[in-house]
């Protein structure tokens, strides 16, 4: 099966599977240099080939989970179930401006309009969640496109989060696994706000399920800008996404990012970095940060649109970060984290301090925020109070003598007496891993 592939509605090439473990992607010859499909792939006569089903681009924007397990269900006795196939149902709606469809397909269309107020509203955002899948999820002119859903048998999940994308927005939901993932993303997000550009979200009000505004498409929810994630810029298919390093982030930043923007960028990661070591976030991987840009001159960060407190679930509480730097995942690095940051993303030391205390500032502010959905929500009490108690413990490692030597932190807005969440099943203790370690 061969497919055009479109870049801000115009068709610039083909792609097309040779056998079952090898791809082909082919410009047109009239294909302008703006009209590149990956800041990996520049416009050449020269075919790109692939040894896997897709390449990484397009990789992106593959289905996974309960999505994938939908779309084979459905469509795949009548166009088979390879990623190319696939790939043809979703690649109308694809992230960033890229599109996929049969060669001289008409693929200018806008996404008829998503009602997302009820998913936001009332005591039960789950099941209109599951009612929204269920009703979009196969649906090819719908304009709404769920990008992975890892449920079992229902679209809402009993053990992981679920996602669904539509043209205007990106809707998560929680899951018994997970509870109040959606909340506490949503709390951890206006953390990041107050230190870096972070897209715009909005909680259920029974705080299980966020929708996040998109930034990659128009007002009308069509293609936009290019939206490459780290996994894409490194050439790592999507389950790799945390087998990279901060080392080779940083390197894909200095060949993409152009000029002086490349300091903003760097500042950008730095940021990023000690947030995530603030907030306790081990799921800060390759495909949670990523590049937006209209052309190749203006290549930046995309704002902030994932980050959660991993350490207030029990099957996460002992996960080191999730990218590793200088062979190491561990929470408590000492002064190799600033003199890694310094080197690699050229930040100073003093400037690094600064960062850390608006880190500090941002996480009191919204401290009281934490504490009334606390009250709001019954069953988000012992998660509030262990991301608290994880995000104190955060920033006094940074403060840490060892590390920035900030002194004590003192806030006004941590209460000063918080009961003990209930004991969550302890599994192996892990601290830190060397990357160069065998698989046990």
């Amino acid at each position: 099966m061969k497919l055009a592939v479109f870049v801000l509605g115009r068709e610039v090439g083909i792609l097309e599977p040779v056998g079952r473990f090898k791809s082909v992607f082919t410009y047109h010859a009239e294909t302008p240099p703006e009209g590149f499909v990956s800041l990996t792939m520049p416009v050449r006569t020269e075919s790109y080939g692939w040894d896997a089903p897709l390449h990484p681009i397009f990789q992106m924007n593959l289905p996974e989970g309960y999505l994938l397990k939908v779309l084979q269900d459905e469509f795949g006795p009548h166009i088979g179930a390879d990623p190319t196939a696939l790939l043809s149902v979703v690649g109308r709606h694809m992230i960033g401006r890229l599109q996929a469809a049969a060669p001289g397909a008409n693929v200018d269309q806008t996404p008829q309009p998503f009602e997302v107020a009820e998913v936001l509203q009332g005591d039960n955002s789950e099941k209109a969640f599951a009612q929204l899948v269920r009703r979009h999820a196969t649906s090819g002119v719908s304009g709404v496109i769920p990008k992975f859903l890892e449920g079992r048998d229902e679209p809402s999940g009993k053990d992981n989060k679920t996602t669904l994308f539509t043209g205007h927005y990106i809707i998560k939901g929680s899951s018994d696994r997970l509870p109040y993932i959606a909340l506490n993303e949503h709390l951890c997000l206006e953390v990041a706000r107050r230190v870096l550009p972070t897209t715009k979200t909005e909680v259920s009000d029974d705080g299980k399920a966020l929708v996040v505004h998109r930034f990659d498409t128009d007002t009308q929810g069509r293609p936009h800008l290019g939206l490459e994630d780290f996994c894409v810029l490194l050439g790592l298919p999507p389950e790799d996404k945390y087998k990279t390093t901060w080392e080779r982030i940083a390197k894909a930043v200095h060949d993409h990012v152009p000029g002086l923007e490349q300091l903003n960028a760097f500042r950008h990661l730095a940021t990023t970095v000690l947030l995530t070591y603030a907030l306790r976030n081990a799921d800060c991987h390759a495909k949670n940060i990523a590049l937006l840009y209209s052309n190749r001159a203006d290549v930046r960060m995309a704002p902030v649109y994932d980050m959660i407190t991993t350490t207030a679930y029990s099957d996460y509480q002992n996960n080191p970060p999730g990218i590793a730097f200088m062979g190491k995942k561990t929470w408590l690095p000492g002064r190799s984290l600033e003199r890694f940051i310094h080197e690699r993303f050229g930040l100073p030391p003093r400037e690094q301090k600064e960062t850390v205390e608006r880190i500090c500032d941002a996480v009191s502010d919204v401290i009281p925020l934490v504490l009334e959905a606390m009250k709001t929500h019954v069953g988000f009490k012992d998660v509030g109070k262990r991301m608290l108690f994880s995000w104190e413990e955060g920033i006094a490692g940074l403060r840490d003598k060892k590390m920035y030597a900030l002194g004590p932190w003192k806030s006004e807005n941590m209460p000063k007496r918080i009961s003990d969440a209930p004991k969550v099943k302890a599994r192996k203790k892990v601290i830190g891993r060397s990357e160069g370690l065998g698989e046990r």
